[in-house]
C-alpha cells in the first residue's frame, strides 16, 4: 500500500476493510467528485480500483484517480483482460462495482448488455455474481425520459441498486458523497440483525414556554443516530424517532418530533402497530415542562417565574405495550459516583424492565465521543472513551451477545 494511502486507510472506520470496490466512472461532469469519493471509501477501509471510460478521461485525468486510489487506473481493455481481473468470477474479484456518476447513455448500455467502454465491459463481467450499484447524474429532462426510467426499472428488477439522484437546479445531480458511502457500507456490511425490527430514539426534546421559546438540553442526537445507522448497516428494519434540530440521519424510515408528548405518541403508535424486537431509547427527553404554556410571546424586560411539572416517563410504557421487547435505556447523571450511577441504572431496570442501561455522567453531550457503563440485571461492564460511531458498534455487539443468551 502506498504511503499516502496508508495515512488515510481506515482512518474513519473499519467498515470496508477487506472490501475491494471498483469505481467505474462514465463521462459525466460530476466525475470531478470521484477523487473525493475514492478517498472517502478508503478512509472507511476499502481497496479502490478506478475504471474510466474515454469520455470520463476528458473530464478528469487518470493520474488524478491513480493518486486517489493508489492503484493503476483501467482506461482501456487490453490483453491483460482487466475486466476479468477486477470483476470476473474468481477469489480475488471485486466485492462491489460502483458506477458513479452514471450518465443516461451508460445506464442504457448496461440495461441492453452493450459493453463498448471499459465501464460497461466491467459491469457486464460482474453482472451475474457481484453486487452493482449505480449513482445517476444528468439533466432532469434526460432522467425523466420514459426510456431512461424504463432502463432504471429494468436494472432494479435485475438486482442493481440505485443511489439517488438528488434534484437541484434542473438537474438530477449525483447523490451526496455521504449518502453514497453510507449505501456502500450498508450493502457490504454483515447482516447479523437481518429479520429484526428496531426502534431508536435520538436527540433533545423541546418543551415550549410560549410559541417561540422552549426548554431543552444540550443533546445533539449523535449517539442515537449512530445506534440507528449501525442497526441499519446490520440489516435490521429500523425506525428512527428523531427530534427536530438533532443531527441528520440517512436511515430511511424516520419520524420527526419535538416535545415529549409527540415522542410518546409516536412510540405508542409504533408499538401498537408493529411488533418490535429491540427498542433503544437514546433520546435526551425533557424531565420537566411548563405547566401552562403561554399562547402568545411573553413580553421581555421583566422577571419571569415558570411553574414546571414532570413529563411522562416514556421508558415506563414500552414493556407495558410489548413485554417481550429487548429494551435499552440510557441514564445520564451529574455529580454521582460510579456506584451511585450503577444504582440509578439498576432502579431503572427494576422500574421499567430495561434489559440493558447505558449509563454515563453527561460529559459527552454534544461531543463526538462518549464513555459509558453498561448495566444489566446481573452485570456491569465499563467501556473506554471512544468515538460515538465506534461505541454504537460495541453496543450492538454487546446487545447481540445478550440476545443470544
Amino acid at each position: 500500500m502506498l504511503h499516502h494511502i496508508r495515512l488515510i486507510h481506515a482512518s474513519k472506520s473499519r467498515k470496508l476493510v477487506g472490501k475491494k470496490i471498483v469505481l467505474a466512472i462514465p463521462g459525466s461532469i460530476a466525475a470531478v467528485e470521484c477523487v473525493k469519493l475514492a478517498r472517502e471509501l478508503i478512509r472507511h477501509g476499502a481497496e479502490v480500483h478506478a475504471v474510466m471510460s474515454e469520455n470520463a478521461q476528458k473530464i478528469i485525468h487518470p493520474h488524478a484517480m491513480e493518486f486517489a486510489t493508489g492503484n493503476p487506473v483501467v482506461t482501456e481493455i487490453t490483453g491483460f483482460i482487466e475486466h476479468v481481473e477486477l470483476a470476473g468470477e474468481h477469489e480475488n474479484k471485486a466485492d462491489l462495482v460502483l458506477v458513479c456518476p452514471a450518465t443516461a447513455n451508460t445506464i442504457g448500455k448496461i440495461a441492453c448488455g452493450i459493453d463498448d467502454t471499459p465501464v460497461t465491459t466491467v459491469v457486464t463481467t460482474a453482472f451475474a455474481h457481484t453486487p452493482i450499484m449505480i449513482a445517476p447524474a444528468m439533466h432532469s429532462t434526460m432522467y425523466d425520459h420514459p426510456i431512461v426510467l424504463e432502463n432504471i426499472e429494468k436494472l432494479k428488477k435485475l438486482g442493481v441498486e440505485f443511489i439517488g439522484p438528488r434534484f437541484e437546479e434542473g438537474k438530477a445531480k449525483v447523490a451526496p458523497m455521504e449518502e453514497i458511502v453510507y449505501r456502500v457500507i450498508k450493502k457490504l456490511h454483515g447482516k447479523d440483525l437481518a429479520g429484526k425490527r428496531v426502534l431508536v430514539t435520538a436527540g433533545a426534546t423541546r418543551e415550549y414556554i410560549d410559541p417561540i421559546r422552549y426548554i431543552t438540553n444540550a443533546s445533539s442526537g449523535k449517539m442515537g443516530v449512530a445506534i440507528a445507522e449501525e442497526a441499519d448497516f446490520r440489516g435490521a428494519e429500523v425506525t428512527l424517532i428523531r427530534t427536530r434540530g438533532s443531527v441528520s440521519s440517512l436511515v430511511e424510515n424516520q419520524i420527526e418530533v419535538e416535545t415529549v408528548e409527540e415522542m410518546l405518541e409516536a412510540i405508542e403508535k409504533e408499538l401498537k402497530e408493529k411488533k418490535y424486537d429491540i427498542v433503544v431509547l437514546a433520546a435526551a427527553v425533557s424531565d420537566f415542562r411548563v405547566k401552562e404554556k403561554a399562547e402568545v410571546k411573553i413580553k421581555s424586560g421583566k422577571a419571569l417565574t415558570l411553574e414546571l411539572e414532570p413529563t411522562p416517563k416514556i421508558i415506563d410504557i414500552v414493556k407495558a405495550l410489548q413485554p417481550d421487547v429487548f429494551l435499552v435505556g440510557f441514564k445520564a447523571e451529574t455529580g454521582l459516583s460510579e456506584e451511585e450511577l450503577i444504582s440509578a441504572a439498576r432502579k431503572q431496570i427494576e422500574r421499567a424492565g430495561s434489559d440493558l442501561v447505558v449509563a454515563n455522567t453527561l460529559k459527552a453531550f454534544g461531543s463526538d465521543e462518549n464513555e459509558v457503563l453498561l448495566v444489566g440485571r446481573d452485570f456491569v461492564k465499563r467501556l473506554p472513551r471512544m468515538d460515538k460511531r465506534e461505541l454504537a458498534e460495541r453496543l450492538w455487539d454487546e446487545m447481540m451477545k445478550l440476545l443470544r443468551r
